[in-house]
């Protein structure tokens, strides 16, 4: 196992810059994911720490070795592909061998770890089979099996869940996070997908145009986003935002959000950055929203109800962005009805509009 630290990384391809100054440390046995968009930088970022892809800049140390310069195969790493990478004229025995006859180790010293791995990953009746043979999850679990073998420092998943059906996802996220729970391998982790990254996580690396965003704990992002994107990417559903100017509430005391309906939302623990005329987004989660009889602090008109079984997402229009309140109770309610809502006061973000950056 070893700690990862990138410091000052960049990428550059010609005069165009990809990654901009990464700056990480990954602790030994940790498991981070690297999470954002399509095009964000975070697979570019995966290979140069793989020896895939050269290093423009900073410098790269896995363990107490600055690894830039270093061929993949002496970094003492495992990766698992989105693709899987299987050789489809060999067995799933001889694909996760194939790493310990390539470095001409004995078959004696390596057959043993190749049925310890095939037993952790439920393979073992299918040592025999070719690739063609197997599932995606199990293509993917011979992937996986092939890079435990190697027992390497650290292992690199780039999107490895992907291709695989929404049902098979699920399993094998937990799949992986049992995998690293037994072995506790240092584990970097590449997805698209914002609930992968919440639920395997140790931390987790929000990235955009190629910069880090935030990094923290799940839930830590999840609760305290430190700027817009951050705030809509993770969440599903997304946040709700609403854009408007603070002013004095026009029927109370304190200070309010106009929107551009005309609209006011009561600012009830407005920061001292929030003055008179400024301009700032307001965002809160879907499940945090209340749906209230009396004193309501803004309305909407429903225009879709969509019913997933233990919740239902109520979808209109506030303020001209479209908004998603969730609710646990099920409801007769129909597309055209109007619904009363709550925002409590404690989980209102407020950002500034121009800059994107948290006020609260």
């Amino acid at each position: 196992m070893a700690a990862v630290q990138l410091s000052g990384i960049y990428k550059r391809y010609g005069d165009t810059q990809v990654v901009h100054g990464i700056d990480l440390h990954i602790d030994d046995g940790e498991f981070v994911v690297l999470v954002g968009p399509s095009g964000c930088g975070k697979s570019t970022l995966m290979r140069m720490v793989a020896g895939l892809e050269e290093i423009s800049g900073g410098d790269l140390l896995i363990g107490k070795t600055r690894a830039n310069h270093l061929p993949p195969q002496q970094r003492n790493i495992s990766m698992v592909f989105q693709s899987y990478a299987l050789y489809p004229h060999l067995s799933v025995y001889e694909n996760i061998a194939f790493g310990p006859r390539i470095r001409k180790e004995a078959p004696a010293s390596f057959k043993p770890r190749i049925e310890a791995a095939a037993k952790m990953l439920n393979l073992g009746g299918y040592l025999d089979r070719l690739p063609r043979a197997l599932s995606g999850g199990q293509r993917q679990r011979v992937a996986m099996g092939r890079a435990v073998v190697r027992e390497p420092s650290l292992f690199l998943f780039d999107e490895p869940l992907s291709n695989l059906d929404a049902k098979l996802r699920v399993q094998m996220r937990t799949e992986i996070k049992a995998l690293h729970q037994r072995l506790k391998n240092t584990v970097i982790y590449v997805t698209h997908d914002q609930i992968e990254a919440m639920t395997m996580a140790d931390r987790i690396v929000v990235m955009n145009a190629g910069r880090i965003e935030q990094i923290g704990r799940p839930l830590e992002l999840y609760d305290r986003p430190e700027n817009l994107f951050v705030a809509s990417f993770l969440g599903s559903p997304s946040m709700n935002f609403a854009e408007g100017i603070v002013v004095k509430h026009a029927h109370a005391s304190g200070l309010a959000l106009k929107l551009a309906d005309g609209s006011e939302i009561v600012l009830e623990r407005a920061p001292a950055s929030a003055t008179t005329g400024a301009k700032v987004t307001l965002g809160v989660r879907p499940e945090h929203i209340e749906t209230v009889t009396q004193t309501p602090d803004v309305t909407m008109q429903v225009e879709v109800i969509e019913p997933t079984g233990a919740e239902t997402h109520l979808y209109g229009k506030i303020g001209g962005n479209t908004w998603c309140v969730t609710t646990r109770q099920r409801s007769e309610m129909q597309p055209g009805e109007r619904v009363t809502l709550s925002l409590p006061a404690a989980h209102i973000h407020l950002f500034d509009t121009e800059s994107g950056r948290r006020l609260v």
